[in-house]
């Protein structure tokens, strides 16, 4: 009798320790992003046509959307080994990118969100400016702010890093579902 009720609550032991506790958070665009791995890929060559066309006008004006964003986001992250957040989503609205995705840490896993403003420094190059991040019902931990942050910036220029040669970043613009670039040819 002692014995089947310890197999018993080792059982049910074990079963708790598979489950996970959703602590909430912000809720996911509705609808969601759509993602394509076509979008993924095509900031480059979009940054590449860009260029080419810059060297006609002088002026160079890339727009990104949110899908694009997000299908580049969603490829980083698969790359990484232990990626800061997963089923990424990008959404440009009202002046403000904003980052859904979901975090597991050991058994609690939070829907988490991180809302940055873009600006250019006198340099040409972009500053983001976090302005709000929330890790299910509570503040992000500065870790995991840090670490999309890092992401977010990495995303940015990572995208236009190989055209960025010969090239000032002027302006940064989002609304309505798009980031707007644009610069002049050095």
């Amino acid at each position: 009798m002692v014995r089947r009720a310890l197999i018993i609550l080792s059982a049910l032991a074990s079963a708790g320790l598979a489950c996970s506790i959703f602590l909430g958070g912000p809720a996911y665009p509705d609808p969601p992003v759509p993602v394509s791995t076509d979008a993924g890929t095509g900031l480059q060559s979009a940054f590449q046509d860009a260029m080419e066309n810059a060297a006609q006008t002088g002026t160079l004006t890339v727009e990104l959307t949110e899908s694009e964003l997000t299908s580049f986001l969603q490829s980083k992250l698969a790359e990484m080994i232990d990626p800061p957040i997963t089923q990424a989503q990008v959404t440009l609205r009202d002046g403000a990118l904003q980052v859904f995705g979901t975090v597991q840490t050991g058994i609690f896993v939070a829907n988490v969100s991180l809302t940055a403003q873009f600006s250019v420094d006198q340099n040409g190059q972009p500053q983001i400016n976090i302005t709000q991040a929330e890790y299910g019902p509570f503040p992000a931990p500065s870790e995991l702010t840090d670490a999309l942050g890092a992401l977010l910036r990495e995303t940015l220029t990572g995208t236009f890093g190989p055209a960025a040669v010969g090239f000032r970043l002027e302006n940064i613009t989002i609304a309505d579902g798009k980031l707007t670039l644009t610069g002049r040819i050095k």
